[in-house]
């Protein structure tokens, strides 16, 4: 049965961890994981909560949560401390997922008694949102020249891997390597916080989004029982995203998929290391959500300065859905590509720029990015690092041998 041995080699690790007391997995905090998610600082600038993992959402976290309770923010001690297991909410939480999952409780306890609140993380999540960016303020801290070459080298070495995602899904390499690169640095920075400690941190004592995340720790728990992971070291972010291309505990499960030129011996999905296993997964990610094959992303929208300066205050930077046409933005004033027909579904979004009004189009692809983190800015970002991915490796010679990487239309 798929994962069965690895779940009894987690089991095994597990009953030798929890011979000790709750105190001595009493860790130093973590260093202040401020670029564990490059999306996560940024979303949190334009949606106020830091991707929450989530909104850092990465990969559909964040949007999921529910407010559950009081919303004001607990008492936030000086250092962290062991988590009161009598607690009602927590005895609930232990009996609640031993009935629906057959776990013993006295297993999800002696692992949960190794969880520290981590007062840190309370202080992250609850930071006050900084002033809303505009669009190119944004772009300018995201798409940046290093990150582009940065995205080039990798597109260079995990070029089969990447063309294989591609043949599979229809995705567009340079879009996955985006992804990577704006969440987590290609992969420098994966984040320092223990997922255990994120996880009950925010699960019960966050109470605006605490059933959300109570929820990404029963996720939590099963991930590392079917991956073999070591729940006392597994690291993320402040709000528990994981690995290269940052997946909520329940997005890692869903939409995690193990590589097929990864090497492993085993069908374990490593979103930590195994590069092959990250970039197919992202492929997945977007093709679950509807990527259309070779089909275009985002179209500037070509109108004159009176349109974009009536047009771009009418429009909601909150807003995520395609609700317009392109006939009907093709009525208001813009001009598109004839080969995109009226009934197509669009997006009007504003994208200022330093010195004037801007409105672009993003189609049913630029809608899928979203999908996983949902910020129209964040979408925009991915998209104009791609582009300028596929620009610089254009201008590269092609090894001997091999053909074109797939691209992408605008």
């Amino acid at each position: 049965m798929k994962h069965a041995q690895g779940a009894i080699r987690t089991r095994s690790l597990w009953t030798v961890l929890f011979t000790l007391a709750a105190l001595t997995a009493c860790v130093a905090p973590p260093k202040k994981n401020t670029s564990t998610s490059q999306s996560s600082a940024t979303a949190a600038t334009t949606h106020g909560g830091a991707s929450a993992g989530a909104q850092a959402n990465s990969a559909a976290g964040s949007s999921a949560g529910t407010t559950s309770g009081d919303t004001t923010n607990p008492a936030v001690p000086a250092a962290p401390t062991p988590f009161d297991l009598e607690r009602e909410d927590i005895r609930s939480f232990i009996a609640e997922t031993s009935k629906k999952h057959g776990i013993a409780e006295s297993e999800i306890r002696a692992l949960l008694s190794q969880g520290m609140f981590q007062p840190r993380i309370i202080a992250a999540i609850t930071r006050p949102a900084e002033t809303v960016l505009r669009w190119w303020e944004y772009s300018n801290r995201l798409v940046t020249p290093e990150r582009v070459a940065r995205g080039v080298e990798f597109s260079k070495e995990h070029r089969a891997r990447l063309d294989a995602a591609h043949d599979k899904t229809g995705v567009s390499p340079a879009y996955i390597v985006a992804i990577i690169g704006i969440e987590t640095n290609y992969g420098r920075n994966k984040g320092s916080w223990r997922v255990l400690d994120a996880l009950m941190t925010l699960g019960f004592d966050y109470p605006p989004r605490g059933r959300f995340f109570r929820s990404e720790l029963e996720q939590f728990l099963l991930l590392v029982r079917e991956e073999s992971l070591d729940p006392l070291t597994t690291l993320g972010s402040y709000a528990g995203a994981m690995g290269a291309p940052q997946f909520m505990p329940s997005s890692y499960r869903r939409f995690a998929v193990n590589g097929p030129l990864d090497g492993a011996t085993d069908s374990r999905r490593d979103l930590f290391v195994q590069w092959d296993d990250v970039i197919s997964s992202v492929a997945n990610y977007f093709s679950v959500h509807g990527w259309e094959r070779d089909a275009p992303v985002l179209l500037e929208g070509t109108a004159s300065t009176e349109t974009l300066a009536t047009v771009m205050p009418t429009l909601e930077r909150r807003n995520l859905d395609l609700n317009q046409t392109a006939g009907g933005a093709r009525t208001l004033g813009f001009t598109l590509p004839e080969s995109i027909a009226d009934a197509t579904p669009v997006i009007l979004v504003p994208a200022e720029l330093a010195d004037r009004p801007n409105v672009r189009v993003g189609l049913r692809n630029f809608h899928v990015i979203t999908r996983y983190n949902r910020s129209i800015l964040y979408a925009m970002a991915i998209h104009d690092l791609a582009k300028a991915i596929e620009t610089e490796l254009a201008r590269l010679p092609a090894p001997e041998g091999v053909a074109t990487a797939g691209g992408s239309p605008p």
